[in-house]
């Protein structure tokens, strides 16, 4: 396989919004992706959710377009739009056909430079309202619904950027006034804290100019911010934290998470081929010992947190059967992950085989591919890191497993979160 080489061309408004191109003319359609600077981490105690709940708000129209009419303008030209609010960032997406690109940028600026004058308490309580709502289904009254929040509160100290979650509480989202959403707004949905990736069969000189045009009379903000409370952490937890849920869940599960060195660190590329080795598809270590052989687990997943704030997360779990027992369940999964110190050569290309073709199949699409540069220039002031990312992967060898693996995953750097259904002997 061989390595990106992804078109990119890079600039910066006078406001001090990033701009990066992505020219491709396999396909009409072309990809406007936006990332903000904000999420979760940006929200100080008492007032957690704020950023998942502008995601929501940035819909209910600007100063130009009416509530709900982005839905409505992007979808009948047959484009596609959405969203999404995370630990580190909040990412807005349209995909139209590259003939409408003009449209969707404008969009996008009048939202970013004209939300205020549209916002009214009533939008935001019906939009509170809904956010509240999707908790409920989503975390409260869903099955295993609070393992991030109960995960998180393990991993992360108080006080901590990524103690909390996405969603937030019932009680900042109740307490929230048109105020402090337009403080939150004027701090964070500015200019200069923001990356626009345009993807797909544009003209970079051409949608230079129509950025300009609808992005450049932005004011840009104040400075961004510190961060609330500590993101500093120490490398490991010290030992093995514990936390068990006996609720209205069908099936047992063991879930399991270790402290592990930030998105930042030339070390992620190794925890990222460790998870893959662990979880990856049916001949991992996971599946392989707990589905195939041993028959305690109906399924398992692996998973690496790309956070940037003082240290990520190594994650995975197990889902047994009805009589599987949880203290073995929990066991073997600690066995497998504790065989990584043995990890085999043969065992390490596969995964880093796998870790390549998933990148590569994720970048066929041009709606991806931007939200990648989006978040390596916001990350990293380099969009053109998506070039190497191959090469770091490749970089990645057997001996670093093995210490990754007797370092990060042990005794002594673990969370473990157990679900028992309620009422089984």
């Amino acid at each position: 396989m061989s390595a990106l080489t992804i078109a990119i061309e890079r600039y910066q408004l006078e406001n001090g919004l990033k701009v990066v191109f992505s020219p491709d003319k396999t396909v009409p359609v072309a990809a406007v992706n936006l990332w903000y600077g904000v999420g979760s981490r940006n929200e100080p105690a008492g007032k957690t959710g704020f950023a998942h709940l502008f995601e929501h708000m940035m819909f209910q129209g600007s100063a130009h377009v009416p509530k709900n009419k982005h839905f409505e303008l992007i979808e009948g030209v047959g484009g596609t739009l959405n969203a999404s609010t995370w630990f580190d960032r909040t990412n807005y997406f349209d995909t139209v056909p590259s003939h409408d690109l003009e449209l969707a940028l404008w969009l996008e600026s009048d939202r970013m430079g004209w939300m205020l004058p549209a916002m009214d308490q009533e939008k935001l309580d019906n939009q509170r309202d809904v956010v509240k709502n999707e908790k409920r289904q989503r975390y409260d009254n869903q099955p295993y619904g609070d393992w991030g929040e109960r995960l998180q509160a393990l991993i992360y100290p108080e006080g901590h950027p990524y103690y909390h979650t996405v969603i937030g509480s019932m009680e900042d989202l109740d307490a929230a006034t048109l105020e402090d959403v337009a403080s939150f707004f004027s701090t964070y949905y500015v200019p200069n804290n923001a990356v626009l990736t345009v993807a797909g069969d544009v003209d970079p000189d051409q949608a230079l100019d129509l950025v300009q045009r609808y992005f450049g009379e932005i004011e840009p903000g104040d400075a961004i911010p510190p961060l609330p409370g500590d993101p500093d952490v120490e490398p490991r937890i010290g030992t093995t934290v514990r936390d068990q849920v006996i609720s209205e869940v069908p099936l047992p599960r063991v879930i399991m998470a270790f402290r592990i060195p930030p998105y930042s660190s030339p070390d992620f590329a190794v925890a990222e081929v460790s998870r893959a080795l662990l979880g990856m598809g049916r001949a991992s270590r996971l599946y392989d010992g707990l589905v195939r052989e041993r028959r305690i687990a109906k399924s398992v997943v692996s998973y690496v947190y790309p956070l940037l704030s003082g240290a990520s997360m190594f994650l995975v779990w197990g889902t047994g059967y009805p009589e599987t027992d949880i203290e073995e369940l929990e066991n073997a999964i600690s066995e497998e992950i504790g065989g990584l110190v043995d990890a085999a050569q043969r065992e390490v290309d596969r995964a880093i085989a796998l870790t390549e073709t998933d990148l590569v199949h994720t970048l066929e699409r041009v709606a991806q591919r931007a939200d990648l540069l989006s978040m390596f220039e916001l990350y990293f002031d380099d969009p053109a890191r998506l070039n190497t990312e191959l090469d770091r992967l490749r970089d990645v060898t057997v001996e670093q497993i093995r210490s990754f693996s007797a370092d990060m995953l042990g005794t002594d750097n673990r969370a473990v979160l157990t679900y028992e259904p309620k009422g089984r002997p």
